[in-house]
């Protein structure tokens, strides 16, 4: 018998317990800081690949005998200016530290009367060490020491605080969070100066050790969420955290669903209100945008510019809003039925100007929309990609010639390009990107059920819209909350916002112990009627004349 031809070559499986024995020997090699000062730098150099933004300084301290010591920090990181003025000045220029340094401990030396800097840590650890190293913080080594210091030198160019871009009011404060997490907690902490706001921080991320911290304030948010929160971020298990995206779409409660059911933003100011209402933000470091959970429904058709204006104002815009978003669902859908199916629905005159626009029209209803809002969704990615100069010109001209042409070439109805338009600015009057996307998606689907079964279809994809909705939770917090299920005393800020004076208790799912938001009585209340003040002014005219 022939041996095959075709040989299946075997592959040599690793032993996983030769692989752990391999990870021992490797840890067990930077598993503590050794005496010599050149052996530890030669650790970090190998460690680090020799990379040419980390920065050795060797200095020398003492006299008899003169003891070598380094700073080791990375350059872009690390403040030039703190590692210069605290670090390498004081030590050349501290007396104590050279005279002294024989009788007492150099490192308790360098703590008490040498650094002048905020925090000074002793180091034992290699996996610490390095993971200081790459935050910022300037490392100091001492020859004939098995530990090193860890000093408080994070700086580094950033970004200044700006105006936020996706989430642009008339009235408010103008400042947005940037991509330092050390300034948008800051941002917070302007707004509420309490200690009751406590903030819990953690790394993330098997290769990028991204900072993720989450805030809430102790008393009004409930327990539970808190605890729920903390239990979720400790469970992600991935290799690196870049934006705060990745963190929404491993903690979130369903996945299976266009809608969101976390709410982020740019706006110090929001995250400080929706703290107040015993929600929880997390902040993930190197991202503006911070995530606000648990996440309701009808939050993403507020405001922050809804609690600075009169509530009569807030209130029509939030209807205003609603409406728009369901104009941005169903006005195709409508638009595809009505002419396919229920020709009868629509006023005689119109149908009859509608039929003669699409007499020259080759497609059906459902395919005349589905090209316009295809052609009309590229258009405005292409704004999105583009150069900021030229995208909206992009996106307004390409929607102009594109539409035009197609009437022309009868490829579609000029009643289609009317209905595409209005459907596209009721989109952008959305105030949450993320639920404006979700509505994109969405309006999809009721076009395809509007040319299935015609209006029928648009009412039964509804039906399934709001089960779908009244089955979402976040964090265990029904989505569809305070409407369903139905809480009379928290619909004071829903699609009817109430005046400040009646803002007497927070949201009952989400608040813990500390419900109540206001005193009682604080509708305002003149000291003085108009006619007390007419009669006190006409008595003082008359003595004026005496």
């Amino acid at each position: 018998m022939m041996p095959p031809f075709f040989k299946r070559s075997k592959r040599k499986k690793k032993n996983p317990n030769e692989e752990t024995n391999q990870n021992k020997t490797n840890a067990s090699v930077y598993e503590s800081i050794d005496v010599s000062l050149s052996a530890n730098l030669d650790i970090i150099r190998k460690r680090t690949g020799n990379s040419p933004d980390v920065v050795f300084r060797e200095l020398k301290i003492g006299r008899n005998p003169e003891v070598p010591i380094a700073i080791v920090y990375l350059e872009g990181l690390s403040d030039h200016k703190t590692i210069n003025d605290f670090l390498i000045e004081s030590i050349m220029q501290s007396k104590t530290l050279q005279e002294e340094l024989a009788q007492q401990d150099v490192f308790e030396i360098m703590k008490k009367q040498v650094i002048a800097l905020g925090t000074v840590t002793v180091i034992h650890d290699w996996n610490e060490l390095f993971s200081s190293l790459m935050s910022g913080q300037a490392i100091i080594f001492i020859d004939g020491k098995g530990a090193a210091l860890c000093t408080s030198t994070k700086g580094g160019e950033k970004r200044s605080i700006e105006e936020p871009s996706s989430q642009v009011t008339i009235r408010g404060p103008r400042d947005g969070f940037t991509e330092s997490i050390q300034v948008n907690i800051s941002l917070v902490r302007r707004r509420i100066q309490n200690p009751d706001l406590w903030v819990e921080s953690m790394k993330i991320g098997k290769v990028t050790k991204t900072t993720v911290s989450f805030m809430y304030i102790n008393g009004i948010a409930k327990d539970e969420i808190v605890e729920e929160v903390r239990t979720r971020l400790k469970r992600i298990n991935i290799d690196s955290i870049l934006e705060s995206g990745y963190i929404e779409q491993l903690i979130e409660d369903q996945t299976l669903t266009t809608f969101p059911t976390t709410y982020n933003t740019e706006r110090p100011d929001t995250v400080a209100g929706n703290l107040l209402e015993g929600r929880i933000a997390i902040f993930v470091d190197g991202t503006p945008f911070v995530l606000l959970v648990p996440a309701l429904f009808i939050q993403f058709f507020q405001s922050v510019e809804d609690y600075y204006g009169r509530f009569d104002i807030s209130t029509a815009l939030r209807f205003l809003r609603i409406l728009m978003f369901i104009i941005s669902i169903i006005a195709p859908a409508v638009y595809i039925a009505a002419t396919t199916f229920h020709q009868e629905m629509i006023p005689t005159p119109l149908i009859i100007a509608i039929a003669a626009q699409r007499e020259a029209v080759p497609f059906p209803a459902f395919v005349e929309a589905l090209i316009m809002e295809v052609a009309f969704e590229i258009l405005r990615e292409a704004g999105i990609r583009m150069p900021r100069a030229v995208g909206s010109a992009i996106s307004v001209v390409g929607a102009l010639v594109v539409g035009q042409a197609a009437v022309e070439a009868g490829i579609v109805s000029a009643a289609m390009v009317i209905i595409v338009a209005i459907t596209a600015i009721a989109n952008f009057a959305t105030p949450s990107m993320a639920m404006a996307i979700s509505a994109r998606l969405i309006r999809f689907l009721y076009m395809v059920a509007a040319a299935t079964f015609g209006f029928y279809g648009v009412i039964l994809a509804m039906i399934f819209q709001t089960v779908h909705l009244c089955s979402l939770r976040s964090f265990g917090v029904p989505y569809m909350s305070p409407l369903a299920p139905m809480i009379p005393s928290d619909n004071d800020d829903t699609i009817v916002r109430v005046p400040w004076w009646a803002f007497r208790t927070r949201p009952k799912l989400m608040t813990g112990e500390n419900s109540i938001r206001e005193g009682k009585n604080q509708k305002p209340k003149p000291p003085k009627n108009r006619g007390m003040v007419n009669t006190q002014q006409k008595e003082k005219g008359d003595s004026d004349d005496r």
